[in-house]
């Protein structure tokens, strides 16, 4: 049976799914754009500055920045 959940459950479940939802997105439009991303091998300290830079470069292309 499933178990009914209570409003402040169901919201928490709801606001979660929507930053994953933009987390997946986030992801999978650096992986389409920057190839290079989908079989990265580097050191793990440097992956996330590797990362940042394709993000910044993603919104400049998308005018996000100027």
């Amino acid at each position: 049976d499933g178990q009914v959940l209570d409003v402040d459950t169901r919201t928490r479940n709801a606001l979660l799914r929507g930053l994953r939802c933009l987390g997946e997105r986030g992801f999978a439009l650096l992986t389409g754009r920057w190839r290079s991303l989908r079989h990265l091998t580097a050191n793990p300290s440097k992956i996330g500055d590797i990362v940042k830079a394709a993000l910044v470069l993603t919104h400049f292309e998308h005018g996000k920045i100027a």
